[in-house]
């Protein structure tokens, strides 16, 4: 699986499927692309429905084609505008086209429905996106249940974790590999992802990927 950072919290999976997770380009100044670039996408997963996170969900899926997964408010919102959707809860998993999707608990707003993160497992790897998030001790359940490959996790404080709760949150998660991502995008959220690797230490590797970077898991 390769996997491509779109900046902020916004994350595209390549395998068997083309996966984006809250692709949020237009207006986003660290956005190495627009909704326009992808050749192809099949699924499109969103954690919630804040402009940073729906962002150009659906504009890129009613251009592709693409299936947004998401809780059943904002997959009825979706549904609505003629956009094929998979509205789902915290439970699951669905599963389409060889791909599983479960939401989990994420500690946030949103304008409909209730804040998300999200675990998909395709070609045999699992990746946790925790959308936006507090901390929260049921961290370690996802971990213990889903023992992801490869986490994303929110670093930037006042909206959702800060550095400290972040590699608090690698500790109860335990997975092997850590991108911190939601900082620096508005001027509000300040987090410093070397802080955070210093403060996950040896507990995790954690990955700084820059808009644009690509990693293969």
């Amino acid at each position: 699986m390769k996997i491509l950072y779109l900046s902020h919290s916004g994350v595209q999976l390549s395998g068997s499927k083309v996966i984006l997770i809250d692709p949020f380009l237009t207006g986003n100044s660290f956005a190495p692309m627009g909704p326009d670039a992808f050749e192809k996408v099949d699924f499109i997963v969103v954690t919630h429905d804040h402009a940073d996170h729906l962002g150009d969900s659906f504009t890129i899926a009613k251009k592709k084609g693409a299936v947004i997964v998401s809780q059943h408010e904002i997959a009825v919102n979706a549904q609505s505008q003629g956009i094929e959707a998979e509205g789902m809860n915290i439970g699951g998993p669905v599963e389409r086209d060889g791909v599983k999707f479960w939401l989990t608990l994420a500690l946030h707003t949103s304008g409909v429905g209730h804040s998300m993160g999200a675990v998909i497992e395709m070609d045999g790897k699992r990746v946790y996106h925790a959308g936006d998030t507090g901390i929260f001790s049921d961290m370690k359940l996802i971990g213990e249940l889903f023992k992801p490959d490869i986490g994303f996790l929110p670093i930037g404080g006042r909206y959702t974790m800060d550095e400290e709760q972040a590699a608090m949150a690698v500790d109860f998660l335990k997975i092997p590999l850590i991108v911190p991502v939601h900082y620096k995008t508005f001027p509000l959220i300040k987090g410093d992802p070397n802080k955070f690797a210093q403060l996950v230490g040896d507990k995790a590797k954690v990955k700084i990927m820059q808009p644009g970077d690509e990693i293969e898991i």
